[in-house]
């Protein structure tokens, strides 16, 4: 984890520290608020594989692109209970779950639609794939869960591709959906407490938890993922990082969306709650207990710039995701942890129109990467 970047309030700059290949997230750009920014029907795995040591082939750039920015600048105790579940509380114009007060991310529609774009990324990403909503090799599932669900996107398009599983998505809040598939369950949860199913899963999946839970807490769900397993079940895991690079110079150090990540990573060391659950997840998937235990490292291309049609159409489906979500990223962490004191709404909100304004900017080659992580409970 970098160290903690005193950052300027309102303004100035710190020195910045590109990385020799990668032009990434320098301190220096996440400016002050002036600039108002994780049996049955399971294949066995004999090999071990990390393939995240080696950083993937720069993506090419097709000079002859049209623009793929959008220029888009978002009565009874059980019953009273409920109520409030699907109210959420507002803070700051975004509603947030009631289970618990320590989570950054909003639970509202905007949140959800930029999730949903982050879904549709993480599909196309992985097309090269027989099966594009995981690597696991996991054929006949009897159950699957899906924790950290969202909208639930994941967890019912997995239930229509095995009808014969069941499938279990959770989240601290209800989701959106009215209608899922009859072998799909979207249910309030909060996975850090003692699980009560009463069954054993074959997959359980995770993706975009980074800062959900602190040490102590990733440690408890990973082990109680590896309890409620079958034996040879599945755990997998994905994750991005908040660091925005490049690879050609194309992006200044001395912006805001270079400094962009390293602002966040700074905000949840402050709240002791990492957002690089990318670099740490495979060591702590080992740690409780699995074994095959595989690494995916792959960019993510934001903007439409790449040469490759696969890259292209996922640059432009994750300009998307990043503009509908960088409200909802920032909100709660920087009016709570922001530096050198905490921001305020409307500071938040300027600062990303700011950032969002220079993502549009079609001369920018910039990616941030992607881990998925998948490894095995012994049989």
């Amino acid at each position: 984890m970098a160290e903690e970047a005193t950052l300027p309030h309102p303004a100035g700059n710190i020195a910045s520290e590109p990385t020799p290949t990668q032009q990434a997230a320098s301190p220096d750009a996440a400016q002050g608020p002036t600039a108002a920014q994780e049996g049955d029907g399971v294949e066995d795995m004999s090999d071990v594989s990390h393939d995240g040591d080696e950083d993937p082939a720069a993506l090419e750039i097709d000079d002859d692109r049209d623009s793929g920015f959008t220029g888009d600048d978002g009565v009874s105790t059980t019953t009273s209970i409920a109520s409030s579940m699907i109210r959420g509380h507002i803070e700051n114009g975004r509603k947030y779950n009631t289970l618990r007060d320590d989570y950054w991310g909003p639970s509202d529609d905007q949140q959800f639609e930029a999730m949903d774009a982050g879904h549709l990324l993480y599909l196309m990403l992985n097309s090269d794939h027989h099966n594009m909503l995981f690597r696991s090799p996991v054929s006949n599932p009897g159950h699957v869960l899906d924790i950290g669900t969202g909208p639930g996107t994941w967890a019912i398009d997995v239930a229509d591709k095995f009808p014969e599983a069941i499938v279990h998505g959770v989240d601290l809040y209800p989701p959106p959906n009215s209608w899922v598939p009859p072998n799909c369950y979207l249910e309030v949860e909060d996975v850090t407490l003692e699980w009560t199913w009463q069954h054993r899963f074959d997959l359980i999946h995770m993706r975009l938890m980074l800062g959900a839970f602190n040490d102590e807490q990733w440690g408890e769900v990973y082990r109680q993922c590896h309890d409620n397993l079958n034996p040879g079940g599945w755990i997998e895991q994905v994750e991005l990082d908040v660091r925005v690079m490049c690879d050609d110079g194309s992006l200044p150090p001395d912006s805001l969306i270079a400094g962009w990540g390293q602002n966040f990573l700074d905000c949840a060391v402050r709240a002791g709650r990492s957002l690089a659950t990318q670099t740490t997840m495979g060591s702590k998937i080992e740690r409780a207990g699995f074994v095959n235990v595989h690494e995916q490292l792959f960019k993510c291309p934001i903007g439409s710039w790449p040469k490759n049609k696969t890259f292209k159409e996922a640059g432009r489906i994750n300009f998307h995701h990043w503009s509908s979500g960088l409200d909802g990223w920032a909100m709660s962490l920087l009016t709570k942890f922001g530096a050198p004191q905490p921001w305020s709404a409307d500071e938040v909100r300027v600062y990303v129109a700011k950032v969002r304004r220079e993502l549009q900017n079609p001369n920018l080659h910039i990616y941030h990467f992607t881990r998925r992580v998948w490894g095995q409970k012994r049989r």
